[in-house]
């Protein structure tokens, strides 16, 4: 399990000469913390009064950020075992009965994997910017970082799903990863303004 491992091993891992983890499983991980980000933005401004307006939300985006960030973990993981499936798949011999069946039902998680991650992504950017703009202003940093690593994923895992769709331009997974990477890059755009 990746979520079971240090960061200097789980860095290893993506770094070894392996096909897995990858991209998704890295951008996974970077969704997961930058949901981290966002809770620890959010319980900061819980904790102080001049928020107080903003503590219902707040609540609620540090309750929706945990459930982004064990997501993330499980997209990770997820993602580690779906192109493996994908690649073993392809590998199977021309003449082999169930190749074609495997490669198809492997393509389909190697596709749906990533488009998770996308919508789950998009969402954790969302709640960045809105950190960024109501949030504790002393985690403002924090809360513009979040949103930059969960655009940063969602850009990742649209671009895998636009990548195993393959050919097939008007695909509607890969129509709407495209619409969730421009979401979440016009969540960027105001956490920064």
């Amino acid at each position: 399990m990746l979520a079971e491992r240090s960061i200097d091993q789980l860095l290893e891992l993506i770094a070894a000469r392996t096909p897995a983890p990858g991209g998704g499983s890295a951008a996974a991980c970077a969704l997961a913390i930058a949901a981290a980000l966002e809770q620890m933005a959010a319980g900061f401004t819980l904790s102080r009064a001049e928020y107080s307006a903003h503590h219902p939300r707040a609540g609620e985006v540090e309750a929706a950020a945990g459930e982004l960030r064990a997501a993330a973990v499980d997209l990770a993981e997820r993602e580690l075992h779906c192109y493996g499936d994908l690649l073993a798949a392809r590998r199977l011999p021309d003449g082999e009965p169930a190749r074609e069946r495997r490669i198809a039902e492997a393509n389909r998680e190697a596709i749906a994997a990533p488009l998770e991650l996308c919508r789950c992504a998009a969402l954790a950017a969302e709640l960045g910017a809105e950190l960024a703009r109501d949030g504790n202003r002393n985690l403002a940093g924090d809360a513009i970082c979040a949103t930059l690593l969960a655009e940063a994923a969602c850009q990742a895992a649209a671009r895998l799903v636009q990548l195993n769709v393959d050919s097939v331009t008007d695909d509607p997974r890969a129509l709407e990863a495209g619409a969730l990477a421009a979401s979440a890059l016009d969540a960027r755009r105001r956490a920064l303004s």
